[in-house]
């Protein structure tokens, strides 16, 4: 089938391993998936645990809340000053070295026995979990270019399964064990990552064709952003989608533990179960993408984002309802930021760790925007103002696509120059 006009990439830079040519099988693939999955949760395990954790260590309310607020702030350092080094270092060496340093954040927090000691190891976890972005780059630059998307896909599939579990698993364990033991196992399980990817991964990766300092390396992500319009324009998508999405991963627990429903919150945990079903669905978008149908892709995935919160408002009256909502949601939400990645990675794959790490900013941001508004306007107004909330914010991302289908930039030209040391 013929692509979108305008939708190629740029060829991906070889890679090698003591110089022999280094093969992304599927495993590989799916290991980048399980490490993604693995990282990302740690930002979200504390959310179910905050009462918990508060009473343990004698915390206050505004104590317990820098929990969440300290983990994203240090998440968000870490895309802009984290993620970037994967263009400058050896991502193996720098993969395994944030895995092992992340361990011992993860380590420092089990064993915390005082609100100062477990504020500064939830930040430096949030730092270090960003790994999962450096990876993505990682994957996407070991890639053919032809087989780009379908990789990015698998390995984003893993960073949303990761978020969606995040609270179903860390609610578990800290039922049977206590909520230390949440940080332990993921303790333990990032340790064995780093060994195995210490073990599988290229000795050398991607490296630029002249070393980059790292203030020009950090400069150079804004200039990215200066000159590319897509960039721009994709990270706005992600703004959008990822604002819809945590409107309703933010408040849905609010309707569903009040009447008629009265949820435990283990069974409300089991809705991210629901999520993982339409994450994993939209892996087919990476082939959409490798067959040149991003523009399309993103069109069908921003329309169905809007409608799914027709069936997500009907939740007090129908689970059925709401299940159908979630699926089509998370579906969406994955279509676009599968395609967002491996379209702006295409641009200079010799700076991918600054596209994709300048990307996620917007990422958190538009994460930070729904989840503060959607709760405040809950609150406020109740759960039908919160679906108007995501459904505007679906809405505009629909209209942005409307306005830009046409004009040549929803994929990178095959003539892009790449980015550098000058820049």
């Amino acid at each position: 089938m013929p692509g979108d006009a305008g939708d190629h990439e740029a060829p991906a830079a070889s890679t090698a391993r003591d110089g022999a040519a280094f093969v992304l099988s599927r495993g590989v693939v799916l290991l980048f998936a399980v490490a993604c999955a693995a990282a990302v949760a740690n930002v979200y395990f504390s959310q179910p645990l905050l009462v918990t954790m508060g009473h343990d260590l004698a915390m206050s309310q505004a104590l317990v809340g820098g929990v969440v607020t300290l983990t994203q702030v240090g998440y968000g350092l870490g895309l802009f000053f984290l993620v970037p080094l994967g263009d400058l270092a050896d991502r193996r060496r720098l993969v395994v070295t944030q895995l092992l340093v992340l361990v011992v954040a993860l380590a420092v927090v089990a064993a915390a026995r005082t609100a100062a000691v477990l504020l500064a190891g939830m930040a430096a976890v949030g730092l270090l979990a960003v790994v999962t972005q450096t990876l993505v780059a990682y994957a996407a630059s070991l890639a053919p270019p032809g087989e780009r998307g379908r990789v990015v896909g698998l390995v984003t599939s893993g960073v949303v399964v990761g978020i969606l579990l995040a609270r179903t698993v860390s609610g578990l364990l800290a039922d049977l064990a206590g909520w230390r033991s949440v940080y332990l196992a993921s303790a333990v399980l990032t340790a064995l990552l780093a060994l195995v990817l210490f073990r599988v991964l290229p000795r050398r990766a991607v490296t630029p064709p002249e070393p980059l300092r790292y203030g020009r390396l950090l400069r150079s992500t804004v200039t990215l952003f200066a000159r590319e319009r897509l960039l721009r324009l994709r990270a706005l998508f992600g703004l959008l989608v990822f604002a819809a999405f945590s409107t309703l991963w933010s408040s849905v627990a609010l309707p569903l533990s009040e009447a008629p429903y009265f949820l435990s919150h283990s069974a409300i945990g089991a809705l991210g179960l629901i999520g993982v079903v339409g994450a994993l669905a939209a892996t087919a978008a990476g082939r959409l993408n490798d067959r040149g149908l991003s523009r399309r892709t993103t069109g069908v995935a921003l329309a169905l984002l809007v409608v799914s919160w027709l069936p997500l408002s009907l939740t007090r009256g129908s689970l059925v309802a709401l299940v159908v909502g979630v699926i089509l949601l998370d579906l969406a939400v994955q279509a676009v930021h599968v395609t967002n990645q491996t379209l702006i990675h295409a641009l200079h794959p010799d700076a991918g760790s600054r596209l994709i790490g300048g990307y996620m900013v917007f990422y958190s941001i538009g994460s930070a925007t729904g989840a503060l508004a959607a709760t405040s306007l809950y609150a406020a107004a109740g759960w039908g103002a919160v679906c108007v909330l995501g459904a505007a914010f679906s809405g505009l991302g629909f209209l942005l696509w409307v306005c830009t289908r046409r004009d040549g930039v929803t994929a990178p030209a095959a003539a892009t120059t790449h980015l550098t040391t000058r820049d």
